[in-house]
């Protein structure tokens, strides 16, 4: 039986990477968070699989695990600009690189792999599209979006360092725009502002003029990914692009919340924020060749998806705030 050690368990991409790995009865996971922007609900089915243990506590601090751990994946760090932007930016840049430092030496001490989830970020405002890992991006070093794309920057090179000094068996890749079940309808992300705008009979909100565009990954593509990954030979290091390369405008998008939800809705503009990337598109050539990985499910399959959960969930939280 594997021990895996999950940081991030309790966010979007970590508790849908949870839920996969339980499925396989070899697993033993210890999902650690400190819960900022995840949510122990996003986990509550697993708490009473003898399998399954959660840690609080944050990454910027030291970890110490008694088990043996076998495999760390690190996805812990506000992931959405309003959680890892203003006051919390000092607080983000700390849990990419302290964080980062920690995880190593955990896996150091244990002897375990470690795969760091880094982030299409590091590209910046690309002047290379689509873009390849080989692409050293264009990266604003001072800018309010600095603290995530530079912390993740430096978690990658620190990934490097270790694995060449000390011999750390290591994983890093580049996750693109993720959705699907189990994101904060609050995380101020575009898929879910749309859909929960959509669902409220509200405006949908477009930043700039809705040309710039993003290529959309379901979570359930993204998380079978992160395993093939992990199972890769270790001499496959990465840095390794996972997205889907299906690239829509943020107006596209948009409109096709509308069909699918409320086609009276209507769509406003205002300014774009700062630093905010006009374009993005993986190349995952990579990734086919070296993974036998390609997301499967379609944008408009995956929005089908999204909107149900969040359906469900709006509802839950009208239901408790009628019952309050």
């Amino acid at each position: 039986m594997k021990t895996i050690l999950i940081t991030g368990g309790t966010g979007f991409i970590g508790s849908n990477l949870c839920k996969r790995l339980i499925e396989n009865e070899n697993n033993s996971l210890i999902c650690v968070d400190n819960n900022y922007t995840g949510s122990l609900d996003n986990v509550r089915d697993l708490l009473n699989n003898p399998r399954f243990k959660f840690i609080e506590h944050d990454i910027i601090q030291p970890l110490e695990i008694d088990e043996k751990i076998d495999e760390i994946y690190n996805l812990a760090c506000p992931a959405s600009p309003p959680a890892y932007q203003g006051e919390k930016a000092i607080f983000t840049t700390m849990t990419c690189v302290y964080g980062a430092v920690n995880m190593l030496e955990l896996a150091r001490k244990h002897n375990a792999k470690i795969l760091q989830t880094s982030t299409s970020e590091v590209y910046g405002e690309p002047l290379v599209h689509p873009q390849h890992e080989t692409y050293r991006g264009n990266v604003n070093p001072i800018g309010i979006r600095a603290c995530y794309d530079e912390g993740k920057r430096c978690a990658e090179s620190l990934f490097f360092d270790y694995n060449r000094i000390y011999g750390t068996k290591i994983k890093v890749i580049r996750i693109f725009n993720t959705y699907g079940p189990l994101m904060d309808p609050n995380d101020g992300r575009v898929v879910s502002n749309f859909i929960c705008q959509a669902l409220r009979g509200e405006d949908l909100t477009i930043y700039g003029d809705g040309s710039q565009t993003r290529s959309f990954c379901y979570v359930d593509d993204l998380v079978e990914v992160i395993i093939r990954m992990m199972a890769s030979d270790d001499k496959l290091l990465g840095p390794v692009n996972t997205g889907n390369p299906g690239e829509f405008t943020i107006k596209e998008l948009a409109e096709l919340v509308k069909e699918k939800i409320d086609k009276n809705l209507n769509i406003i503009y205002k300014p774009l924020p700062s630093d905010d990337p006009t374009q993005r598109r993986p190349d995952i050539s990579l990734a086919k060749e070296k993974l036998n990985w390609e997301p499967k499910i379609k944008l408009t399959e995956g929005l089908d998806k999204t909107i149900e959960y969040f359906a469900q969930k709006i509802k839950s939280e009208e239901k408790e705030l009628m019952n309050i």
